[in-house]
């Protein structure tokens, strides 16, 4: 017997039963986009390995150990899309959305990293991420959180995430800092663990963000980066600041805030949850004014935000149960007797074009009245319609509502407005 075939670790398939939810929370999250004003844009998985090495930067563990590249046939190093944000700014520049332009874009869909697959964590995982180009203000940035904290309220998780803020300056900022951060590591490497020790010189703000409790004790007589900011970057941030405040959105200063990929500057930020167990980012975002220019487009300003849909799933599930997916079928058609299955179909195709956006599901399979009761419960009909040979020969429907009990018979013509009243 030939050896089952299964799939990658790390790579999950998300079954009918699960699926459901996951639709209804993007749909939710497509909702607020657009009364927002922001476009779709569909990008390829697959990107040239240079792409990520520029943007996201040679020496981030992304880059280093976590993407999964391959060379083609032609000898073409490809990359497996580790996150969105490059392949974005990738498509802006090639065809031309972002010189003098404002765009506000998003995206979903699969990226890839190579890392030891956990709860929430794999190694497919679904982001969804919004880019805004053109914009330089802190207004922007603001809008960008009010917008995740309504989606937040929409899907009744508000009160179990919270708003992570802080500033990393301009690049030369960033640059005096790192080595204001060097030497006080320098003189501390006996405290430090290995993985800080390849990051002090590699990567030395990473180490900001060790999980490390001794390496993070260390660091409350480190050098704020708060102390080396430009004054540019101050005013920035406290508009950012002044914007929240005034819009109610709590939020806490976090000077130890960094984000993992190289390209972003001033704003960055992080909702966090600890209903998952550790703390766990939910979303995460900020600047990265310089990027464009990095992949070979004009000086554009430009600020985003991506997140995890596998623990955005997750977290839903586990602090707002009541946020179901809908039914996978509205209405279930039970068809009885031997001649009835033909007009059975002919109706159902009639409801259909007499509802749009109606589930309707027609039996097939044959089976008595109770197997066909069971299939409409199991499929989570609010409504059964019963067709029988006298229905079809008297143009009438048994309408049965499955909630409360209650049937009643109905003109196959009147059906319609019927069910609306029903089903609300």
């Amino acid at each position: 017997m030939a050896k089952n075939i299964q799939a990658i670790r790390g790579m999950n398939d998300y079954l009918p039963g699960e699926t459901a939810l996951w639709q209804r929370i993007e749909g939710t999250l497509k909702s607020v986009l657009g009364s927002y004003g922001y476009s779709e844009i569909r990008l390829p998985i697959v990107e040239q390995t240079p792409l990520f090495k520029r943007a996201i930067g040679e020496v981030t563990d992304v880059v280093e150990k976590e993407m999964y590249t391959f060379d083609d046939r032609n000898g073409d190093s490809l990359t497996l899309r580790p996150e969105g944000t490059a392949g974005c700014v990738r498509a802006g520049i090639e065809h031309g959305l972002l010189y003098n332009q404002e765009q506000r874009l998003w995206y979903v869909g699969p990226m890839f990293r190579y890392e030891r697959p956990q709860k929430g964590r794999y190694r497919q995982f679904h982001q969804l991420g919004c880019e805004v180009f053109g914009l330089q203000g802190p207004d922007i940035d603001a809008e960008l959180i009010l917008l995740t904290a309504r989606w937040w309220r929409a899907l009744g998780i508000a009160d179990q995430v919270r708003l992570e803020l802080n500033s990393i300056g301009s690049l030369e900022a960033r640059a005096n800092y790192r080595d204001a951060l060097v030497a006080f590591l320098e003189q501390h490497q006996d405290k430090l663990d290995e993985d800080c020790k390849r990051r002090m010189y590699s990567n030395p703000l990473r180490v900001l963000d060790s999980k490390n409790p001794d390496v993070q004790a260390l660091l409350n007589d480190a050098p704020a980066l708060g102390d080396y900011l430009d004054e540019d970057s101050r005013e920035h941030f406290a508009g950012l600041c002044a914007l929240l405040d005034n819009a109610g959105i709590a939020y806490t200063v976090n000077q130890r805030l960094v984000r993992g990929l190289d390209y972003y500057n001033r704003t960055v930020f992080e909702w966090v949850t600890t209903s998952l167990g550790a703390q766990g980012t939910v979303c995460a975002g900020g600047r990265y004014d310089g990027l464009v220019e990095q992949l070979g487009g004009r000086a554009t300003p430009a600020v985003g935000f991506a997140m995890g849909l596998e623990r955005l799933v997750l977290l839903v599930q586990a602090v707002n149960p009541e946020f179901k997916a809908d039914p996978v079928v509205d209405i279930y058609l039970v068809a009885s007797g031997t001649d009835t299955q033909s007009a059975a179909m002919q109706f159902a195709e009639k409801l259909r074009d007499a509802m749009p956006g109606v589930k309707l599901m027609t039996n097939h399979g044959g089976g008595n009245f109770k197997k066909q009761f069971a299939r409409a419960d199991k499929w989570g009909a609010r409504v059964a319609l019963v067709l029988g040979e006298s229905e079809v020969a008297d143009g009438n429907v048994v309408v049965k509502d499955l909630r409360s009990g209650e049937q009643t018979t109905v003109t196959q013509d009147g059906v319609a407005a019927h069910l609306r009243t029903l089903l609300g």
